[in-house]
């Protein structure tokens, strides 16, 4: 077994832990038992048992012991832990890492796709993320929504690095509780889906020894995809917006995702928005 490899197992069983003590028996309809349980939650034999597999079988996944995992086992085993979809997902990454072998260099970004990013239009905020949710490409108005991508350092162009470590976070995030753990629970999934990605586990590496928030937040073990929500933003020249995202993986490069805000129209929102593209605009004439 590989370094990755162990690596993974020990994360199938840390997750697996986490899940059943997160479930209450009686809301599950099992028996009670006569002794106190001595921890929160599922005890393995239950787990096995809601599962359909034994208990052996079941404490080797829990301990890292299993080499293999079939694809039913796994689906048992979100049925019996009441796995959401993206937890489900993020058990199969972990069992059997989609893109293990991708390639190692930050991806690049088509001309193509740089094209349909300015395209949007001046009031269309739009960036593209790769492994470890890095910003690789944006349009005028999306390097300017958040943080000015276009001043900062290549390497410090990570959404979860701007969320924990950057000074102005909590300025511009009036939920920043909610916006670091949804970006923990994102970058948990980024974990199992690149598990041999160097910019990934740099990212993941630098948060944990940065950042006592981030290692709080990372040990709950939530998981959670970031495809479509909303979300506040307090921009220090345009004031309060309030936006709705929504994500898009692009087929032909399957290592990147296109993320789109926009506004309700009529709303001050559409109003500051407007207001900032327009001074972007013309910030962009006088350079």
């Amino acid at each position: 077994m590989t370094v990755t490899e162990k690596k993974e197992t020990l994360e199938i069983g840390a997750f697996l832990k986490s899940r059943r003590a997160a479930l209450d028996p009686e809301e599950l309809g099992l028996p009670p038992i006569h002794n106190r349980r001595r921890v929160p939650g599922l005890r393995r034999e239950e787990v096995a048992q809601l599962a359909g597999i034994s208990v052996d079988y079941y404490i080797r996944i829990e301990q890292g012991r299993a080499q293999s995992i079939s694809a039913p086992v796994l689906d048992g085993l979100a049925r019996a832990l009441r796995l959401t979809d993206d937890e489900h997902i993020y058990l199969r990454n972990l069992a059997e890492p989609r893109f293990a072998d991708s390639a190692q260099a930050r991806p690049v970004v088509r001309p193509e796709i740089q094209q349909l990013l300015d395209a949007m239009g001046p009031y269309v905020p739009a960036s593209v993320h790769g492994p470890g949710i890095d910003y690789l490409a944006w349009n005028a108005l999306g390097a300017r929504i958040a943080f000015d991508l276009e001043a900062l350092p290549p390497q410090q162009r990570n959404a979860p690095l701007l969320v924990f470590l950057h000074p102005d976070s909590r300025a511009l995030h009036p939920d920043w509780d909610t916006v670091a753990a949804e970006t923990v629970a994102a970058l948990r999934s980024e974990c199992a889906r690149y598990p041999c990605h160097p910019r990934v586990k740099e990212v993941l590496t630098q948060l944990l020894d940065s950042s006592a928030e981030f290692r709080a937040l990372w040990e709950d073990q939530q998981v959670r995809e970031k495809f479509a929500g909303r979300k506040r933003i307090r921009h220090p020249q345009a004031g309060e917006l309030e936006l709705t995202y929504e994500t898009f993986q692009l087929a032909v490069d399957p290592h990147q995702t296109l993320c789109t805000y926009t506004v309700e129209p009529g709303s001050p929102s559409e109003a500051a928005l407007r207001w900032l593209a327009d001074r972007t605009s013309e910030e962009s004439l006088t350079h």
